[in-house]
């Protein structure tokens, strides 16, 4: 079948009163970002629904981007004729003779916004049932649990009817809650947040902190990919690489081994705020799981916190690691975060690290250090990428950087 266009409908935006058109030009950004390369389809948001008319384009392939489209409820493959019966009539029989199989049973629902159209909705369902019924003699009407399911809408400009319709991702647009900051490490939960933060709206942006030589190209390039995957939610994320060498190098030689995770997570966090700032992003989130290691400890986030009044949001705080991973193989970054290159949080992990760290504690050994120096020549040699749902990666201007700087 040929369609013409597709339907969307809104989900929970659509309960967002007088801030309801500001979320709806949201998603309208949102589409349009996904469907760059389908430069022939046009979109109409109006208050009700979103229409994309394909003008040629493979309905299948659009589709295949709109799933991925947080604050779409559901969507519909369309067929617009004029509101005439007879049309309507021939092509709803096209419709259910395209699914048509011995024994399956068939519903006509019609909704009708042109109240000015000759026929109301119960005299559209029956007219067009009965037709369906003399030219297919031996098809069954079933209202509750139909096996083809015509649904017919009556607008202003014409006749708009479907045949199937599906799940979008449902949350809100990206952006309409603010920006925030993903601290993305090389593993199975922070991509699993990243996800999370951006059905509910939020905009993120990649913190991701290497340590060459210790940590190689292929696990740059693997966080990098993995915003990819990522951005195939909102067309494109910018990805904040950060070096965290010295650092970690100075915390090995200065900080006892009990705490040098505690002193190397307060830096990145640090760090991450700094950037958050300077890019007027409003939270930082992070893939913390509660108890699943020696850093994710209540104790350990207190302590680590504490360098900070930033709101830190963990969205997998309380899923177990089975639970993280279902999550994970559902947005297909599974695979990838357990490729085995090591990230820059497994290198000098200390044998016997606190679980219990004492802030006082922390706060000492961290004082210790030349903070200042070291975070100046962190934010110094940051690099920021663009990374597109096409996985392209592009270099943002110089300008940007050094405004971030």
């Amino acid at each position: 079948m040929q369609y013409t266009e597709i339907m969307v409908r809104y989900g929970e935006l659509s309960t967002k009163g007088k801030n309801r058109r500001s979320f709806i030009d949201r998603l309208h950004g949102n589409v349009e970002k996904v469907l760059h390369p389908f430069p022939t389809v046009r979109i109409h948001p109006k208050r009700d629904r979103m229409h994309l008319e394909l003008n040629g384009a493979d309905a299948q392939a659009v589709m295949d981007r709109l799933q991925v489209v947080f604050g779409i409820q559901s969507y519909s493959p369309s067929i617009k004729i004029a509101k005439e019966m007879p049309a309507i009539k021939e092509l709803a029989l096209a419709l259910v003779q395209e699914q048509y199989q011995t024994g399956k049973t068939f519903k006509i629902a019609t909704k009708r916004a042109d109240h000015q159209f000759a026929y109301d909705t119960n005299q559209i369902n029956l007219a067009i049932g009965d037709y369906i019924s003399d030219q297919i003699p031996e098809i069954k009407a079933e209202m509750r649990h139909p096996d083809i399911k015509i649904q017919i809408e009556i607008r202003m400009d014409g006749a708009y009817l479907t045949s199937h319709t599906y799940r979008g991702s449902a949350g809100l647009p990206v952006g309409t809650a603010g920006k925030a900051m993903l601290m993305l490490s090389g593993g199975i939960d922070s991509p699993v947040a990243g996800y999370l933060a951006m059905k509910r709206g939020v905009e993120i942006e990649m913190v991701h902190f290497y340590s060459p030589p210790y940590t190689s190209e292929h696990a740059l390039q693997k966080a990098q990919e993995l915003t990819a995957k990522l951005a195939s939610y909102t067309g494109q994320i910018k990805f904040i690489q950060v070096p965290f060498t010295e650092i970690q190098e100075t915390i090995k030689q200065q900080v006892p081994e009990g705490y040098l995770m505690t002193i190397q997570r307060r830096l990145m966090l640090r760090l991450t705020d700094l950037i958050r700032q300077k890019r007027q992003a409003l939270a930082i989130f992070n893939g913390e799981s509660v108890g699943q290691v020696a850093s994710q400890t209540l104790e350990s986030m207190a302590a680590i916190n504490a360098v900070t009044t930033t709101p830190i949001i963990r969205p997998v705080a309380t899923m177990d690691k089975t639970e993280i991973i279902a999550l994970a193989e559902k947005i297909d970054t599974f695979d990838l975060s357990i490729q085995p290159f090591e990230d820059c949080c497994t290198i000098f992990a200390p044998t016997r690290p606190r679980t219990k760290p004492r802030l006082d504690k922390a706060a000492q050994y961290e004082a210790q250090l030349d903070l200042d120096t070291l975070l100046k020549n962190a934010l110094d040699k940051i690099e920021i990428t663009n990374i597109s749902l096409e996985s392209h990666f592009l270099e943002a201007p110089n300008e940007e950087i050094q405004a971030l700087l």
